[in-house]
């Protein structure tokens, strides 16, 4: 049995950690707040008061944090996992970040004797809850191949994708793929209301021709209840877009949406989901 010190229960990471444990895996979490993550705790999770704690004689070290300034200080800063960790443990960031850091990461990770892979997913919060995440895979072959029980345990579409870095450029393709989903998701209802057409009928027509996707399906109706509840967080979003638009700065669609996603963080609207962007049509 792998033991897996996971950190970073957060929206998704507290239904990743629930998957692991179903599985059989033994998995004790750092968190800042010890009540925050009772409801996991009760199903089997251990909590460990510090990040060395957690990470000390793990076969496995997960993290899936919210900004590249906490992936940079739970692997580099004093007592965390790079200076905690046992030589030749996994160590698997699952954040969306800078492909730079992951390198850099990843080349001070082998110096020490670690097998470090970057592992972002997509999916939101349902793909985490019902373990069929996307999963994109940077870092050495035989590394991933040795971890690919975890990732099966997290996700159904669970993918190599090359050299340390790889994962995180795939997620920014990702997200650059989303982010013009999204706004012609939120166009195509702003016109549907200017030209008095039945939205829920003019969405029923769309939804399973050329147009279909899961957004589509699960996000525009949310759009037409004005659900914002976050399965994925405007602030994260705007962060997620900033890092690809840094790598690709000469893409007009992504920095369109960058814009718009900012004007709604800027007005208070970060904490909603994705899904808000129809807000900005408004």
């Amino acid at each position: 049995m792998k033991k897996i010190g996971f950190i970073g229960a957060g929206v998704m990471g507290k239904s990743m950690i629930l998957n692991l444990i179903k599985k059989g895996f033994e998995v004790d979490v750092y968190a800042r707040d010890k009540d925050k993550i009772q409801d996991i705790l009760k199903e089997g999770a251990v909590f460990s008061k510090d990040i060395k704690s957690c990470v000390k004689d793990k076969d496995v070290v997960i993290t899936i944090v919210a900004y590249p300034k906490d992936v940079e200080d739970v692997y580099l800063s004093k007592d965390a996992i790079l200076h905690s960790a046992k030589s030749g443990t996994y160590l698997i960031d699952m954040t969306t970040t800078t492909p730079n850091l992951i390198i850099d990461i990843y080349n001070k990770a082998k110096e020490k004797g670690l097998k470090f892979l970057d592992a972002p997913v997509s999916g939101g919060d349902i793909g985490a809850k019902n373990g069929t995440l996307s999963i994109m895979v940077g870092g050495d072959e035989e590394d991933f191949n040795s971890c690919k029980d975890i990732f099966d345990s997290l996700g159904t579409t669970v993918i190599y994708e090359g050299k340390s870095g790889s994962g995180q450029h795939t997620k920014m393709a990702n997200q650059i793929a989303i982010a013009g989903i999204m706004a012609g998701i939120s166009e195509a209802i702003a016109y549907g209301k200017d030209k008095d057409l039945n939205i829920d009928t003019m969405l029923k027509s769309i939804s399973n021709g050329a147009a279909s996707s899961w957004h589509m399906s699960n996000n525009a109706p949310k759009m037409i209840e004005r659900d914002f509840k976050a399965g994925f967080y405007i602030k994260h979003i705007v962060k997620d877009l900033k890092i690809a638009s840094d790598e690709a700065p000469q893409l007009k669609v992504l920095k369109d949406v960058l814009e718009m996603y900012e004007t709604l963080e800027k007005n208070g609207d970060g904490d909603l989901g994705t899904q808000a962007i129809c807000k900005f049509y408004e």
